[in-house]
């Protein structure tokens, strides 16, 4: 399939499926819950014998189109959406393993990934154990036999390190465990890990997939077998997303494709520019041949995202100062929206870890990340500039 079909796929699925008038936008089933027409239809029902809808909690017309969607970009076959990205990755875990199992988890994770495991799971006794980049190239030495899950960003956050996907798939698969690769930094437009091999890929699909800093959302996307493994505890838990939260995502896709391309053009004007300032130690972008994993990042992605970091050479200080001057680029947490941003990862995603944990995530105090947005790139590098100068 072509890039352009492929878009054009993800641009149409689901709208229209859900009702006979055939409007060109998916409508908003702002609604709790559905009615039945008799005890028979809610009988068949409960016996899977209707497609009808009983409660919003359960499924809903909306999400279930925006869920199309988001299963057609990853080129799944089926998804789960849920109320944000961390409700997606306690959602998977949650339907995943139970107490004895163990996690192989990278030790460059984002923050609330690394607390679910350490806080709740490590609770109801289930082990986490954290790998390095360099230990995950070489995956089949990491996993053990109560390995259940192995779990990876790629691009990390903040660092943008990339892992081998293939390869760490392919290792999974053949002792049982299942891989999860969380693509929210990538978007589906730059990589697509279960063409990878992997099993399940989870988004924060506040950021790309909506693109718009208006939608807190998270989705699942794998095989339908393994989709109906983790559908229990969305509807168990109670993450699921509102319809009109699912209209706006929905929207958002429609762009997808071109705003990732800005996004990528965007990023790597600003990364290039950044590695050749006189007060920036180090830039952090899959796409720079510097980057310790461009080899990687060059087999298996198609664009290397929005997202660029920098480390200023006077440290902390000079990371707040930055921080502090930048006028065209918020100061904000997020990512991933057509406006850029501009974050500390110690005072944002890592904040609160030990000067241990951040060495183990390759994150240091005078790191700046940079979700580059769509503004023209001249005004981004100028106000860069003035706020390093």
């Amino acid at each position: 399939m072509s890039d352009h079909h492929q878009d054009t796929d993800v641009i149409h699925a689901g709208e229209g499926a859900v009702s006979s008038a055939s409007p060109i936008t998916t409508p908003i089933y702002a609604t709790s819950t559905f009615t039945f027409p008799s005890a028979a239809a809610l009988e068949a029902f409960q016996r899977g014998a209707s497609d009808r809808y009983i409660y919003s909690r359960y499924a809903n017309p909306t999400v279930q189109a925006v869920e199309a969607k988001i299963a057609a970009a990853e080129g799944g076959d089926a998804a789960l959406v849920v109320s944000s990205g961390m409700a997606a990755t306690s959602t998977a875990f949650f339907g995943l393993v139970q107490p004895g199992d163990e996690v192989v988890c990278s030790s460059a994770i984002y923050g609330g990934t690394l607390q679910v495991l350490t806080t709740f799971l490590a609770r109801f006794g289930v082990r986490t154990r954290f790998a390095s980049i360099d230990e995950l190239g070489r995956p089949e030495e990491l996993i053990g036999p109560q390995t259940k899950v192995v779990w990876c960003e790629s691009p990390t956050n903040p660092t943008l390190r990339c892992v081998d996907i293939a390869a760490i798939a392919a290792a999974c698969r053949a002792q049982g465990v299942i891989s999860i690769v969380d693509n929210t930094f990538a978007s589906p437009m730059n990589q697509q890990p279960l063409a990878l091999g992997a099993d399940l890929v989870m988004h924060s699909a506040t950021k790309y997939l909506n693109g718009h800093s208006d939608v807190t959302a998270g989705a699942l996307v794998g095989s339908t077998a393994l989709i109906d493994r983790v559908r229990p505890a969305r509807k168990l838990l109670g993450g699921v997303l509102e319809p009109a939260s699912a209209y706006a995502l929905a929207r958002g896709i429609k762009t997808l494709a071109v705003r990732m391309a800005r996004h990528n053009s965007n990023a790597m004007a600003v990364a290039q520019w950044l590695e050749s300032h006189g007060h920036v130690s180090r830039v952090f972008y899959p796409g720079l041949t510097s980057h310790p994993d461009h080899a990687v990042a060059v087999r298996q992605m198609r664009g290397f995202g929005g997202m660029v970091c920098c480390e200023v050479k006077s440290g902390y200080a000079g990371a707040v100062s930055f921080f502090d001057r930048v006028k065209l680029i918020q100061r904000a947490a997020s990512l991933g929206g057509v406006e850029s941003l501009c974050s500390l990862p110690v005072l944002t995603s890592q904040y609160g870890l030990s000067d241990a944990q951040l060495a183990d995530a390759g994150v240091t105090r005078g790191m700046v990340r940079l979700s580059i947005g769509l503004e023209d790139p001249a005004d981004l590098i100028a106000d860069l500039s003035q706020a390093l100068s």
